[in-house]
């Protein structure tokens, strides 16, 4: 049975994850930071647990129960927007600390733990571990500069992306936009619901293959530049 494992998965994207890789017959081991979160991913059949990813004690001890695991796919979806300014403005160290916690510090802390359990995944020859992204993070590509903190901690989160790839031999490492999607980050009036992001995500990593370790991706597979 395939395995994934979807860090930061209580509502939106993750437990759009955890709802269609359920479906699909996988087994699923998942993470959220709250006990609602955990019960409803418990209701779809997870494995559930509650951790708090920007905290490195509860990042470590939950490595410690993945101990012995091989995930095919991993998923790290945790993130906040910040402040959303308009134009680059200083920022106030509070909102800094906040955004750059749980963009970046999370998955500095996540992703060296998870690497290992990827590596082995996929019968041996490796499995994916994705970060979400977003495009606004792209320094190639940026045209605009709203919401500068969410951009800046994005262009960080994809630079943490591209070092672990760094030390992937079976594992491939990315970083996807999950495209404008109607969740609580997105609102109402983007462009796509969380299961058709999710669906195209999902034909994106079963895709992949050892060339694309280190890349950044749209939803639907078309390359981003850093």
């Amino acid at each position: 049975m395939p395995t994934a494992l979807v860090l930061g998965a209580s509502r939106g994207l993750g437990l759009e994850f955890v709802r269609q890789y359920r479906a699909d017959g996988w087994r699923v081991v998942a993470a959220a930071r709250s006990a609602e979160g955990v019960a409803a991913l418990a209701a779809l059949g997870a494995e559930a647990h509650q951790v708090d990813l920007t905290d490195a004690g509860q990042v470590a001890g939950l490595g410690w129960k993945l101990d012995g695991e091989s995930f095919d796919v991993a998923i790290y979806n945790a993130g906040v927007i910040g402040p959303r300014t308009e134009g680059a403005q200083p920022v106030p160290r509070q909102d800094f600390d906040a955004v750059m916690h749980t963009n970046v510090l999370g998955p500095m802390m996540a992703l060296p733990l998870v690497l290992p359990f990827v590596e082995t995944g996929n019968h041996g020859r490796g499995g994916v571990l994705a970060v979400l992204s977003s495009k606004m993070g792209s320094i190639g590509g940026m045209e605009s500069n709203a919401a500068w903190m969410y951009r800046v901690s994005k262009a960080a989160a994809n630079a943490v992306v591209k070092a672990v790839s760094l030390d992937a031999r079976h594992a491939i490492c990315v970083a996807l936009h999950p495209g404008w999607v109607q969740t609580d980050m997105g609102g109402p009036n983007a462009d796509l619901k969380p299961q058709q992001s999710v669906a195209g995500m999902r034909r994106t990593l079963a895709g992949l293959t050892h060339h694309d370790n280190g890349s950044f991706h749209n939803y639907d597979g078309s390359p981003i530049p850093w």
